[in-house]
């Protein structure tokens, strides 16, 4: 299981993660798997967060979360500012800070992370597909540019892994959720694929991902997608779809400064 997209394996203490090359040259960042604590959903989840906290090279008070509720919410951390767990609804948090990581956690949604190599500043990002409909990955390019002067064209982007079209059967209960927020015909004709049942359609978050990206300003060769899939992965990743309540999690963490990893 090869992933694509300048991605590639490497291995941590608490077991394999995803590493992007290209976002790497910036900054320090990482896609964990099931094998950490996080992907158990027996763990103890302060412990499980201590182990992303290390990874990212700080302790656990300066690994900053949010609580994800699947809309395009920004939270920003102010430089010297600590605050671990931040009991705000949110899906994309961004900072310049080098003291601290900023982490999101999937189980099937796209976890995206953003880089600028001029300011420095970086962005993690929660995008299922009302994260999405809700044009998440424009919302985190426009944070950044609104608060640290962001150029588009600079950004890298590096999306990690999630549920494929394939494995992504929605109903039109979605798909109305995209054609109430606008988004025009062309653009729902490449991300709702043709379902195996009536009325149905296979969803292409990765496709999304990247076509919004790339109408927030993002060169295409700067946008990088891991092409692994989440729910097709049961040794690998955990997967809400495949798994339900009993899935795990995993994080995707990033830090301004030295890179981790292999470059």
């Amino acid at each position: 299981m090869q992933p694509t997209g300048g991605f590639a394996w490497v291995q941590a203490a608490p077991g394999a993660a995803l590493v992007c090359r290209p976002l790497g040259a910036i900054a320090q960042h990482l896609y964990t798997t099931r094998e950490w604590a996080l992907g158990s959903p027996s763990s103890d989840l302060e412990e499980a967060w201590d182990e992303v906290a290390r990874a990212a090279g700080v302790d656990r008070r300066h690994l900053v979360r949010v609580r994800q509720v699947h809309g395009s919410a920004v939270l920003r951390v102010q430089t010297g500012t600590m605050p671990s767990f931040a009991p705000t609804d949110a899906d994309i948090i961004v900072t310049s800070d080098p003291s601290v990581a900023v982490a999101i956690q999937t189980a099937d949604c796209v976890p995206l992370l953003l880089a600028d190599p001029r300011s420095g500043a970086v962005a993690a990002a929660h995008a299922g597909w009302r994260g999405l409909a809700v044009r998440v990955p424009a919302v985190a390019v426009a944070a950044l540019q609104r608060e640290f002067g962001s150029d588009p064209v600079d950004l890298v982007a590096a999306a990690g892994p999630s549920i494929s079209a394939d494995r992504y059967e929605v109903g039109p209960d979605v798909r109305g959720h995209f054609i109430d927020a606008g988004f025009d015909r062309r653009q729902l004709d490449r991300w709702f694929l043709d379902g195996r049942r009536p009325g149905h359609w296979q969803f292409d978050g990765w496709l999304a991902v990247r076509d919004q990206l790339i109408e927030a300003g993002l060169r295409p060769d700067a946008i990088h997608l891991a092409g692994l899939c989440t729910a097709a992965n049961p040794d690998r990743f955990c997967s809400y779809r495949r798994d339900g309540s009993p899935a795990g999690r995993m994080a995707a963490v990033i830090r301004p400064g030295v890179p981790i990893g292999p470059r």
